[in-house]
């Protein structure tokens, strides 16, 4: 069986990249994907007829990944990689389990719009990356 994840989300906070003792640097990433959501077989729409989005967030991690080191939040970006699910106990002793995407590769595909920053539509790219 494959275990393959592909990811096109936003980024929810800046990277967070720490060193291991062996000099391993491990970066940290929140992603946040969005879907429509569905009731009775249809798209839930707001008053003013958009669809109403459903949001989940995703750890991702990466391992001396230099892209991943650079992703700022607002981002734009592309994900692969593999589920990986760790089990721990909580102080309590009970267990729990946390699921993160392991990254394969990661490409940015858009940076985030800086305050007072003028985008003249005409130099966007109309193309959606495969």
């Amino acid at each position: 069986m494959t275990n393959i994840v592909i990811l096109t989300g936003n980024i929810g906070r800046d990277a967070e990249t720490t060193t291991t003792a062996g000099g391993i640097m491990i970066t940290n990433l929140s992603v946040a994907t969005s879907y429509p959501l569905f009731a009775d077989g249809k798209i839930v729409r707001d008053e003013d007829g958009r669809a109403r989005l459903v949001t989940d967030w995703h750890r991702v991690v990466a391992f001396d990944n230099k892209r991943a080191q650079k992703c700022v939040k607002g981002m734009k970006v592309l994900v692969i990689g593999r589920n990986k699910t760790n089990k721990w106990q909580d102080r309590d002793g009970n267990d729990r389990y946390t699921t993160e995407v392991i990254v394969k590769s990661i490409e940015h595909l858009a940076w985030p719009k800086r305050q007072n920053e003028d985008i003249d539509p005409d130099d966007l790219d109309d193309e959606i990356p495969e």
